[in-house]
Order: structure tokens, then C-alpha cells, then sequence
């Protein structure tokens, strides 16, 4: 398959791959890694006049720690995230998430910042990013704005960021004292997107009672969410195996579950159960529950 004719841009600087984007408008899209737009592109399901690399772009590659956040480029490769040892030694979970995604070759092409502006339904970075609580920078010619991640996910691969804006930086808060995160998924044993994926990230105080707990769910509907129900379910409560089983039984009340090739309604809705359950046992592990 081919994709329809299109002009190409390779901008060095923010400034022109947004003077690019503001001049052809709709008649546009941004290249990041490329795994999710050129395969759209051959299918002629994106059909863009204009593409607009932003590989040699300025400013939008690296991973800082920036106070109690990480920093992260969105031009930053999933590898880049997997290796990195600030990532492995503030967020971990971050590091584990970026390892189960795709292969290798989309790995090593792959940007967080596509994944996170395209939003796939089944993508691993949506739910780990709703649990921790990260936030994400776009800019425009206006400049620069910061969007919570609870505002991020409008619907079907459609987020916050304007038509006239480019997500330039992921940030994500390192794990508090007592905290622990983990992300686990039911894979699609082609693609290794998830069929259903959950993140949970939980706080544990003094007397071992959950005093924070934040999960995210991947894969069972149109968009990443927080499952509020799980959440509720956990604070408050010492998280041992039967608060934990009750808790994720919540896993699907307000999640718009879909049905699809990979499952029925039914069946995601228990998978969202399992592997709330999963993530959350491993989470209060990490936490020293």
C-alpha cells in the first residue's frame, strides 16, 4: 500500500514546525516516530498534504529531573525511556512501561509524545500516566501551556492539544516516600498493545493504610481513564488481599467498555478486574505493604 501524495517538511525549530503547522492548517499532521501515522497514511485513512517531521527539531529530545518531576522531551524514544537510568532509579514503572511496548523496532522509533498525542485506546503510556499523575506542555504561537492529565484524554485519539499546538514535554511527578507503582496488561499477542492494561500507583502512611491510591486503564474502551471506583475502594484501607480483591472489583464501573475483535464486554470487564487486582498487589508490595 501507498500512501496519497504529500509535500514534506523537516523543520529544525519549534518555531518553524509551528509557522508550518499555522500555515496549512487541516491540510497537515505532525510525523513523530512514524508507527502510528505511516501505517494510517498506506492506508489511506490519513491523508495529509503536508507532513511535518519534527525528528530534527530542537529542544524536544532528553530526560531531566526538574525538582520532584521528570522532565521528559516528547521526541524522547520509548528506548531512550526504557534505559534511562534517571528513569529506572526515580520512576521505575515508567521505565517497565516503555520496555513492554511494541518491539524493539517500534521502541527504537517510537517517541512518548506520539503515543501520548495519538492516543490509541490500547496504548501502555495512557494509564501510567493517568496513575502518576503527569502533566503535559504544548506549544503555540501564543506559547506555552501546561494541561493535567485528568483534562488530557478527550475520546478516541483525540486529546487536549490544539490543532495550532505540538506537545513538546511529558512530565511526570517521581514516586513519593511509601509509594509504589506498577502497570500490567493482557497483550495482543500480534501488536503487544493491550487488550486491557492497568497502572496503579498507591501511597501507603504511617500505619500501612492506603492514604493515596491512583489507577489507570488502558485498552477497554475509547480512551485511557481513571478507574475512580478502584481509587475510593483502596483509601483509607489497610491494602491487604481481601481489600484488594474488593477494591478491583470496581475495576470496570465507569469505564465505557467496548466490545472489539479482542473481546466482548464481558470479558474486558474481567480483565479489567484481574488486572486491577494485579497491579495493585504489586503496587502495595512496592509501597513496603
Amino acid at each position: 500500500m501507498y500512501p496519497a501524495a504529500f509535500e514534506y517538511h523537516s523543520p529544525g525549530s519549534i518555531k518553524e514546525a509551528l509557522d508550518l503547522l499555522g500555515k496549512h492548517k487541516d491540510d497537515a499532521k505532525l510525523l513523530a516516530g512514524g508507527h502510528s501515522l505511516i501505517p494510517m497514511m498506506k492506508l489511506r485513512l490519513a491523508q495529509p498534504k503536508h507532513l511535518i517531521d519534527l525528528r530534527k527539531v530542537s529542544g524536544l529530545t532528553g530526560i531531566k529531573q526538574d525538582g520532584n518531576v521528570l522532565a521528559i522531551g516528547a521526541m524522547t524514544t520509548h528506548w531512550e525511556v526504557e534505559s534511562s537510568q534517571l528513569v529506572k532509579s526515580k520512576l521505575p514503572v515508567l521505565s517497565e512501561v516503555a520496555a513492554l511496548i511494541g518491539d524493539p523496532a517500534v521502541r527504537n522509533k517510537g517517541t512518548i509524545g506520539g503515543s501520548v498525542a495519538h492516543a490509541d485506546p490500547a496504548a501502555d503510556y495512557p494509564a501510567a500516566i493517568i496513575a502518576l499523575g503527569a502533566e503535559m506542555v504544548c506549544e503555540g504561537a501564543k506559547g506555552r501551556r501546561t494541561v493535567k492529565v485528568d483534562d488530557w484524554f478527550k475520546g478516541l485519539m483525540a486529546t487536549a492539544v490544539g490543532e495550532d499546538e505540538i506537545l513538546v514535554e511529558v512530565r511526570v511527578p517521581v514516586l513519593a516516600a511509601k509509594t509504589g507503582a506498577a502497570y500490567m496488561k493482557f497483550p495482543h499477542p500480534a501488536s503487544r498493545f493491550a487488550v486491557v492494561g492497568v497502572a496503579a500507583a498507591v501511597t501507603l502512611d504511617g500505619n500501612g493504610a492506603c492514604s493515596k491510591a491512583s489507577i489507570g486503564v488502558t485498552g477497554a474502551g475509547t480512551k485511557a481513564v481513571r478507574a475512580k471506583g478502584v481509587e475510593a475502594g483502596c483509601t483509607g484501607k489497610r491494602l491487604d488481599a481481601a481489600a484488594i480483591e474488593a477494591a478491583a472489583q470496581k475495576a470496570a464501573e465507569g469505564v465505557d467498555v467496548q466490545a472489539d475483535l479482542q473481546g466482548s464486554v464481558e470479558y474486558k470487564s474481567h480483565l479489567c478486574r484481574v488486572f486491577a487486582k494485579r497491579a495493585l498487589t504489586e503496587a502495595v508490595k512496592r509501597a513496603g505493604g
